[in-house]
């Protein structure tokens, strides 16, 4: 296998090694296998070589240098899982600015408290802290005094992984917090484009222009983004086959929808989970982006089910805090909702205390789709608005 490893967790390990020794065909020099995915589509086992996480981790440098940071003088704080590319790439970072990297265990990033006492490690001798971090983290973090003050140590935050939502980001900005809203994907080797915290702070909500080695366009049609860069995956696991992600031109479409303008990137959402409401095309990332943070939800998802006159009648799953009210919350969520386009509406909300992703943190849209079709209607636990 010319040096390929296999980077996964202990559940994935199996199903890793069965793709890797079914493969008959594998690219020249050192490299990683790592899932992709798992949303919609189904995993991937995707390869990316070393060279492509260097490619990656240089272009990453020279954005940071020119927005005046230096590379060598950071420390990298690592909260992710390196089973993953969030979390693999602050070490191929670290190794390549020869910067030092210093990793937070999940349970001691649920302790902020603890982090705090802990802040002056951060920027000791005279470096400054970068961390990345999913917009789930970046909200728990957000709700302890001691969490903000944690995260105002840091030059910059990079987030990403899924859409970070508008009260979320206006928390941020209120703390004066150094957000750099970002997009990237294992098949990339990570960030291809990011956005500079100044104008984060300024109220920009894209995840800005892409790096020096990446291009970017969109369908006419469709919004799909599409990316060319030299560090793209050369392919995916398929039994004895490795498939390519690029076509014939070197471009990759991602699967999402998008925006560019001056600003930057605004991701809509993934194209293949987007919804037909009432004959509009409705993005549920960006849905659930407005309403998650209403008090007494802990998890929230929206999906669509037939309905002879929307076309698909969308439906708002909700996982409760215990000691939430649950007439309380409705009526909130119903109050936030009237921002929303017609189109965008929950026709039905239902409480869905198993709501959940699956352990790659990712949504199964189409499980709970048919989990929300089959307690439709006056089933126990659903709530209709008024």
């Amino acid at each position: 296998m010319n040096g390929w490893k296999l980077q996964a967790s202990e559940l994935e390990r199996a199903a890793g090694e069965a793709a890797m020794a079914a493969c008959q065909h594998w690219p020249e020099g050192p490299g990683l296998v790592i899932g992709s995915g798992g949303s919609t589509g189904g995993r991937k086992w995707c390869l990316q070589s070393w060279q492509n996480l260097e490619q990656s981790a240089a272009s990453t440098g020279r954005w940071l240098t020119a927005i005046g940071i230096d590379p060598s003088r950071v420390r990298l704080v690592n909260p992710l899982s390196p089973d993953h590319i969030g979390g693999l790439m602050p070490q191929v970072r670290s190794q390549h600015w020869e910067a030092p990297l210093l990793a937070i265990s999940p349970r001691e990033l649920k302790c902020p408290e603890g982090l705090l006492q802990r802040s002056a490690e951060l920027t000791a001798d005279g470096r400054e802290a970068l961390i990345s971090l999913v917009p789930t983290q970046l909200q728990r973090l957000l709700d302890s005094p001691a969490g903000i003050q944690w995260l105002q140590h840091f030059r910059l935050i990079w987030v990403g992984g899924a859409a970070l939502s508008p009260a979320l980001a206006q928390q941020a900005r209120e703390a004066q917090l150094q957000l750099s809203p970002c997009y990237g994907a294992t098949e990339t080797a990570a960030m291809v484009c990011a956005l500079d915290p100044a104008a984060f702070l300024e109220g920009g909500a894209s995840c800005g222009n892409p790096l020096d080695d990446v291009e970017l366009r969109l369908d006419p049609k469709t919004s799909a983004i599409s990316v060319n860069t030299r560090r793209l995956s050369p392919g995916w696991l398929a039994g004895a086959e490795l498939k390519p992600f690029a076509d014939a031109d070197r471009w990759w479409r991602s699967g999402d929808a998008g925006q560019l303008n001056t600003e930057g990137l605004q991701v809509k959402g993934r194209l293949d989970g987007a919804l037909n409401s009432g004959g509009a095309t409705v993005f549920p990332e960006q849905i659930e982006a407005s309403l998650i943070d209403v008090a007494g939800v802990e998890a929230l998802l929206v999906v669509g089910i037939p309905d002879a006159q929307w076309g698909q009648q969308l439906v708002g799953l909700m996982r409760l805090n215990p000691d939430a009210d649950p007439e309380a919350v409705l009526q909130e969520l119903q109050e936030r909702a009237r921002g929303l386009t017609p189109a965008e509406r929950p026709r039905q909300w239902q409480i869905t205390p198993a709501l959940s992703t699956n352990h790659q943190g990712k949504w199964e849209r189409k499980r709970w789709a048919q989990s929300a079709q089959r307690q439709q209607s006056d089933t126990p636990g659903t709530v209709q608005p008024s």
